[in-house]
This record gives structure tokens, C-alpha cells and sequence, in this order.
């Protein structure tokens, strides 16, 4: 598969939290650790098999990336 996504990141499911609608899956970065949340449809994350443990690829797209410093 080829994507125009160009920030993606390789790591490890580390939980699924399931709601009603939705799945929130942390993800651990490999290389480092760092963890990166995602809210999806729980349908989405059942069509995709996720499961903890399981290697996926944080894809990250976006129109805007805000910063902000105190």
C-alpha cells in the first residue's frame, strides 16, 4: 500500500479503552517510547483486528499543528 501520508510512525498497541461508539487506542512509539492516543470508531478498530500487542503504523495527517509555550 502506498500512502501520501508522510509523518508514520511505527509502534505497538499498549490498551483499547471500548465505549459505546468509540475505541481509544494507545499507541507506544517505537524507538523511544513515547505514547500517542487515538480515537476511532469501534467498528473501525473491530474491522481492523486491533488487540493490544498488536504492531501497527500511526498515520498523521493534519491541516493545522498548533504549539504553544508558557
Amino acid at each position: 500500500m502506498r500512502l501520501s501520508t508522510r509523518n508514520q510512525l511505527p509502534g505497538t498497541i499498549s490498551s483499547i479503552q471500548e465505549g459505546a461508539v468509540t475505541a481509544i487506542v494507545r499507541v507506544t512509539l517505537d524507538g523511544g517510547g513515547q505514547l500517542v492516543t487515538s480515537s476511532i470508531t469501534l467498528e473501525a478498530a473491530r474491522d481492523l483486528g486491533l488487540a493490544e500487542g498488536t504492531a501497527v503504523t500511526v498515520l498523521v495527517k493534519a491541516s493545522e499543528v498548533s504549539l504553544a509555550v508558557e
